[in-house]
């Protein structure tokens, strides 16, 4: 989706959104949630979460959708900037976190597996994303979690990684499932 990387992380970010929103004007989007569906339902048969930290989808994002397993929504706060998750029944959200964002009223808890929506990510397994730094924050609390970042192909760039950054475990575009080292 994008060609060369600007070095501003806050460009950066607004470059791959603008590209992320084309994207999903397009047929092809449709075929790459497919695909990305596809790849992500055996890769949690492999990983049996025994409770699945999804997200809640933006414009654009992979909607992780009706997953058969027990899931938690984030709950974010903005003051002190903090995240959690939060039992979810997979019914629509009647509430919202302070970001403005669809959440859930169940009780907090830690799941072991994470999808992570990326706005962008490196091969490395860096993800940029919305620039609150709640997952970083959650993701350093919180080490042995398994993390797989969600992204679309286009979204793959460079930037250069900051103290707060957390490698994910494992990133899945519709294309291909990135370990990084």
């Amino acid at each position: 989706m994008t060609s060369a990387a600007p070095t501003d992380r806050s460009e950066l970010r607004r470059s791959l959104l603008a590209a992320r929103r084309a994207f999903a004007a397009t047929p092809a989007f449709r075929a790459a949630e497919h695909a990305l569906r596809e790849a992500l339902a055996p890769l949690l048969e492999q990983l049996e979460p025994e409770l699945l930290g999804v997200y809640w989808p933006l414009a654009g994002e992979f909607d992780p959708g009706a997953l058969r397993c027990p899931r938690a929504l984030p709950f974010a706060r903005r003051d002190p900037a903090q995240m959690q998750f939060r039992r979810w029944d997979g019914a629509a959200p009647t509430a919202q976190d302070e970001c403005g964002i669809a959440a859930s009223t169940g009780t907090v808890a830690v799941p072991d597996v994470v999808l992570v929506p990326c706005v962008g990510f490196t091969r490395e397994g860096f993800r940029l994303g919305y620039g609150g730094g709640y997952f970083d924050r959650w993701l350093a609390e919180h080490p042995g979690v398994t993390t797989i970042g969600l992204a679309w192909s286009g979204a793959e760039t460079h930037f250069s990684v900051e103290a707060h950054d957390h490698a994910l475990t494992l990133i899945l575009t519709e294309r291909e499932l990135i370990a990084p080292d």
